[in-house]
């Protein structure tokens, strides 16, 4: 199996897709020229995203010398938005799921459900009996809130 990258060009001054039309045929060439196994273009609401698969164990050639060619090197630097429109990273683009896909979760069975909670009544009891009862004195029947007492 071999490394897919991606290069995404997003819409700038012009269309990405315009770009995509003008370099796009160089930059697969080179890339097959440069041993790419595979290749994919994908059209998004903001840009395209070209997916390239190397090789991993290519002797010559492969992502870092595609990458330094002279035509590629021009391409990328013609893209719509020089400043914020380009990204390239290891890993198919966009919105594409993992190289490996997740391992499912266990299916919940019976021995998932939760523990009783142990019976606390006889230590409320215990900790109440053991506490001082403080005893209001006899005038002192009701509180009044400092709220309450201003008005």
């Amino acid at each position: 199996m071999g490394e897919w990258w991606s290069i995404e060009v997003a819409d700038g001054e012009f269309s990405a897709a315009s770009w995509k039309d003008t370099h796009g045929r160089d930059l697969i060439r080179t890339a097959l020229e440069y041993g790419a196994e595979d290749w994919a273009w994908v059209e998004r609401p903001w840009g395209v995203v070209l997916e390239l698969c190397f090789p991993e164990d290519i002797p010559v050639g492969g992502w870092s010398a595609f990458r330094d060619a002279t035509l590629v090197k021009a391409a990328l630097d013609a893209v719509p938005d020089p400043i914020n429109g380009l990204l390239m990273y290891p890993g198919r683009g966009g919105s594409s799921g993992a190289r490996v896909p997740r391992k499912p979760k266990p299916a919940p069975a019976a021995a998932a459900a939760a523990l009783p909670e142990p019976d606390v009544s006889d230590e409320v009891v215990r900790i109440a009996s053991s506490a001082a009862v403080e005893e209001l004195p006899v005038g002192r029947g009701r509180f009044v809130y400092p709220a309450s007492a201003a008005s």
